[in-house]
């Protein structure tokens, strides 16, 4: 028996040259341009034509480390963290939730209800960043009237004790949808006949969750969990336009990143640096690296139980 049958291709020559080309692809795009920050990150690059760039070694990551940077980047590291785990952890419990409900046949309209979830993911964050500041507008807001209701009045995204939850709130928001259809991929794949096997066999809607739901949606909550952290870990516009760049309550690694590369703390080309930029990127990616597959490890370990 002819083996070619198995794959998608008549031979084996078109899918060879379709992996090469994606190869090719990821490489250009993706490998050379990572080899790029990590070399610009042991010079002091700066985008000033008439200041010449030189070969600083390990000195951007002294400097990053140093005690003169230690408090805000502290700082920035402890924000990072907070943000990405309280956001993936709440999105990854509320679309569960929600899929579960919109996976219900006897649910009328749900898939205008599973559009309505979706719909803020593709806004995008300009949209969804103005949307949210109209909410919260300090000088009449819809938030802000209910608040006068009770007496009291708020800063919202200028007060630096709540303003990083208010853009978990909202990057939660923005990014649950796409969770929610995971989940709800996962759902559709899982045999009906387990649950008519476990109802048989006297199981109730909890163990039924329990014993045959969340095991059988291990991939998708693998899926859902390293999605969220990436996401969140990388997300920095909707900081920089809900609370600007500069404020330390909502300060974070990659938003440090883009104003050392294009903003400049002062506000002044003189300020910015990409060098230091670059070694703050690599630093960002091997906390990304590490908790991913810490994580990663984790979950398949979860999955195989």
């Amino acid at each position: 028996m002819n083996n070619q049958h198995n794959y998608p291709f008549p031979s084996r020559a078109p899918l060879r040259a379709t992996f090469g080309i994606a190869l090719a692809v990821l490489t250009v795009f993706a490998l050379v341009p990572a080899i790029a920050v990590l070399f610009v990150s042991f010079t002091d690059l700066r985008q000033v034509s008439y200041l010449p760039t030189h070969f600083v070694g390990l000195q951007n990551y002294i400097d990053y480390f140093g005690a003169g940077h230690r408090a805000d980047n502290l700082n920035a590291l402890k924000n990072t963290l907070i943000f990405a785990g309280v956001s993936t952890v709440i999105q990854i419990y509320l679309a569960l939730g929600i899929a579960i409900l919109l996976n219900n046949p006897k649910l009328r309209g749900r898939n205008l209800y599973r559009a309505v979830v979706f719909m803020p993911t593709v806004l995008g964050v300009t949209v969804t960043a103005l949307v949210w500041s109209l909410m919260f507008n300090t000088s009449g807001g819809p938030i802000q009237r209910v608040l006068e209701l009770f007496g009291q009045r708020s800063a919202f995204f200028g007060d630096q004790n709540i303003a990083l939850y208010l853009v978990i709130f909202v990057q939660i928001w923005m990014v649950c949808g796409t969770s929610v259809i995971i989940f709800l991929s996962g759902l559709q794949a899982i045999p009906q006949e387990l649950y008519e096997v476990s109802s048989i066999d006297g199981a109730n809607r909890w163990q039924q969750l329990r014993f045959v739901t969340m095991p059988m949606l291990a991939p998708s909550i693998t899926a859902n969990v390293l999605l969220g952290i990436v996401n969140a870990m990388q997300s920095y516009q909707l900081t920089y336009v809900l609370t600007g760049a500069d404020k330390k309550g909502t300060q974070v690694l990659s938003l440090q990143v883009y104003m050392q590369s294009f903003g400049g703390r002062s506000g002044t080309t003189l300020s910015q640096s990409q060098g230091y930029a670059a070694s703050i990127s690599m630093v960002q990616f091997v906390l990304v690296g590490v908790i991913t597959l810490t994580t990663l490890w984790y979950l398949r370990r979860k999955e195989q139980r």
